[in-house]
């Protein structure tokens, strides 16, 4: 018997059962019944005739067996296209090794970073999160370390405790997006997958001649990508800790953006009042947990004719965004600020059952 296949120039040679296409679906039918049907190779046409991909050349058994079901058929070699197969999820490839009572707990949720995957456990999955994680990144080539969340973001650096699960352990990546690259290991920073939509589009409003203020700016997502953009800008970007803006200055050279975007680290209730009053065209606060206490600081680096605020916060309930811009609203009765109109508010995500991220855009007088 011959060699079944092999590849010439993308596309791979076997054995073909050439029939009129008249008699397509029953010659597929008759050599899938004698498991002779290569499913793997797509069926090709040529002319008036079918080319049905097999496994191997027909036995003299099945060559009889053949002709007693087809009127007109030949066994010839051709060219056959590979059938794409589509990538196994994460949750199929789990399913063969969990009970099936706790397939419906399988996390739906999966932010990856570069090569880091990370993940929610629930409870009930406890004593199977090596399945968990065996199963993403088995599911996911790109991944080769997957972690497990074991608290929420905490403390002034913004950090999570995580539980490597499966792969190499090693959570220093780079992560690409908008055609930026963000070096950042997440057990040390914070960033977050989820708000590349609100990366793009806040960074789509800015327009040249801007002076652009990033509050809490991580390892730079907002404002090196507002750089790229934009080329006559500067953008002051501030972290309080001091890993997210040893990532942030490589960042910034990375994606060739220095001179545009300005790293500063420190508290924002010293720089501000210190090097940045007045200066701003715009500010972005991504703070959801406590961008409220720092409203009079995003306002004192306003220029005097004011300008936009990008505002972002947790709210809960049927009605959040009505409650996140009545407490907005409620927190500039006392300043000399005034909310000129509120540009735009929108959910950005659900981060817990019935508690939502709202964005808010303001423009501030």
């Amino acid at each position: 018997m011959r060699e079944s296949k092999f590849i010439v120039r993308g596309l791979i040679e076997a054995p073909s059962l050439k029939v009129p296409k008249s008699l397509g679906e029953k010659a597929i039918r008759v050599a899938n019944e004698l498991g002779l049907l290569n499913k793997s190779l797509k069926v090709r046409s040529e002319g008036d005739f079918l080319h049905i991909p097999l496994t191997e050349e027909p036995t003299p058994p099945q060559i009889s067996f053949l002709s007693g079901k087809l009127p007109e058929f030949k066994v010839v070699r051709y060219l056959f296209q590979e059938r794409v197969r589509k990538p196994r999820k994460a949750i199929d490839i789990a399913a063969e090794r969990l009970p099936p009572y706790l397939l419906a707990s399988f996390p739906r949720s999966i932010d990856i970073i570069g090569h880091v995957a990370i993940v929610e456990i629930p409870p009930e999955l406890k004593d199977y999160k090596r399945v968990v994680g065996e199963a993403i990144l088995e599911a996911h080539r790109q991944v080769r370390t997957v972690l497990a969340k074991i608290g929420a973001v905490s403390g002034v650096h913004r950090v999570r405790e995580f539980e490597v699960i499966a792969g190499s352990g090693e959570t220093e990546t780079v992560h690409r997006e908008h055609g930026c690259v963000y070096h950042l290991d997440p057990r040390k920073v914070y960033f977050s997958p989820r708000l590349s939509y609100e990366h793009n589009r806040v960074a789509s409003q800015v327009r040249a001649g801007e002076t652009v203020v990033d509050m809490f700016a991580g390892v730079g997502p907002f404002s090196i990508l507002i750089a790229k953009r934009v080329k006559d800008i500067r953008v002051y970007a501030i972290d309080v800790n001091p890993e997210a803006y040893r990532y942030l200055k490589r960042n910034i050279i990375a994606n060739g953006v220095q001179g545009r975007v300005t790293p500063i680290l420190g508290d924002v209730r010293v720089i501000i009042p210190e090097r940045l009053r007045g200066v701003a065209d715009r500010v972005i606060m991504n703070l959801p947990e406590r961008a409220l206490e720092y409203i009079d600081l995003a306002c004192e680096s306003l220029r005097i004719g004011g300008g936009i605020i990008h505002y972002y916060c947790f709210a809960g309930g049927e009605e959040s965004i009505t409650e996140a811009k009545e407490k907005l609203i409620r927190e500039f009765g006392g300043m000399r600020r005034r909310i000129e109109r509120i540009l735009t508010a929108r959910i950005v995500r659900e981060v817990a059952p019935y508690k939502w991220q709202v964005a808010i855009d303001l423009e501030v007088r």
